[in-house]
C-alpha cells in the first residue's frame, strides 16, 4: 500500500509540475496583456511584422481558436471532466512513456489555464496571439493543441513498439513443436 502511494505521489508530482509550468506561463502572459492593452487594442513592435504576427487583447467565450462561441459554460464543464480524467488515469501510464505523460501534463495545464479565466473573467478567456489570418489564441490553447499532437505521436510510437514486439515473439504452437522434437531427441 505504501509503495503504491509513493508511486502515485511521484506520478502526480510530475503531472502537477508540467501542468503548473503551463498555468504559470499562461496566466502571467494573459495578465500582462490584460494590464497593458484594452480589449481590442493591438501591439506590434515592428510595423513590418503587423501583417504576420501581433499581440491583440481579445476575449473568447468559446473553445481554443474561437470555436463554439457563447458556449463557455459547456467548456467549463468539459474542463472539469478532462482535468478529472487526466488525474484519474495518469498514474496508470508507465513512467517510461514520457511522451504521453508530458502531453497529458500540457493538456491539463492548458485546461486549467483557460478554466481559471472562465471562473475569474466572467466566463471569458483572454486570447492575445494573432498570426496571419488565423484565430487569436493563448498559451493554454497552444499547450492543449501541441499536447494533443504529442499524445497522438506517443500512442503511435507505443503501437509500433507493441506491433514490433508481437512480430518478434515465437508463436506458442512453434514453441510446443520445438519442445516435442527436443524430447524425442533426448530419448
Amino acid at each position: 500500500m505504501e509503495a503504491c502511494l509513493s508511486k502515485n505521489l511521484k506520478d502526480y508530482a510530475f503531472l502537477f509540475f508540467i501542468s503548473g509550468i503551463v498555468v504559470i506561463l499562461d496566466q502571467s502572459t494573459k495578465n500582462l496583456v490584460r494590464n497593458n492593452l484594452n480589449i481590442g487594442e493591438m501591439w506590434d513592435p515592428w510595423d513590418w511584422m503587423a501583417p504576420y504576427a501581433r499581440i491583440i487583447h481579445w476575449q473568447n467565450t468559446g473553445a481554443a481558436f474561437g470555436i463554439g462561441q457563447d458556449f463557455s459554460w459547456v467548456f467549463t464543464i468539459l474542463a472539469f471532466i478532462v482535468i478529472g480524467a487526466i488525474i484519474y488515469y495518469f498514474p496508470q501510464i508507465d513512467r517510461s512513456n514520457w511522451l504521453i505523460r508530458i502531453a497529458l501534463g500540457m493538456q491539463m495545464g492548458g485546461a486549467l489555464g483557460n478554466l481559471i479565466d472562465r471562473l475569474t473573467q466572467e466566463m471569458h478567456v483572454t486570447d492575445f496571439v494573432s498570426v496571419g489570418r488565423f484565430a487569436v489564441w493563448n498559451v493554454a490553447d497552444a499547450c492543449i493543441s501541441v499536447g494533443t499532437v504529442i499524445l497522438i505521436l506517443g500512442v503511435w510510437i507505443d503501437d509500433r513498439k507493441a506491433n514490433s514486439a508481437k512480430d518478434t515473439e515465437i508463436p506458442e504452437s512453434e514453441t510446443e513443436n520445438t519442445l516435442n522434437i527436443e524430447e524425442i531427441q533426448g530419448d
